[in-house]
């Protein structure tokens, strides 16, 4: 089993960002990172990537559940986690991490 390590808060802090039936963007984290784990208080649709934006067809999650995804490697450029509602809003978690 490979273990998450959760990167430095002051480069890769923890964010949140509201979603409603429009897609709430985190904050922007500087490349660098392998991974984010992220978790919702309802179930929803998730992107991860450079100015990605959620919709419908992305990767769903539910709610409470910590999932981790990989972060785009190589674009050299910020990256973000986005969401939106299944069928009702909520907020979205997101901490950067590595696999040790």
């Amino acid at each position: 089993m490979e273990l998450l390590k959760p990167l430095a808060d002051a480069t890769y802090p923890a964010y949140n960002a509201a979603f409603t039936g429009t897609a709430g963007s985190t904050t922007a984290w500087p490349p660098g990172a392998q991974g984010v784990v992220v978790w919702a208080t309802e179930p929803c649709y998730v992107a991860v990537g450079v100015g990605g934006t959620a919709t419908t067809a992305s990767t769903p999650i539910p709610a409470y559940a910590p999932i981790p995804f990989a972060v785009p490697e190589g674009t050299g450029a910020p990256w973000r986690v986005s969401a939106i509602q299944v069928s009702a809003g909520g907020t979205v978690y997101a901490k950067p991490v590595n696999i040790r």
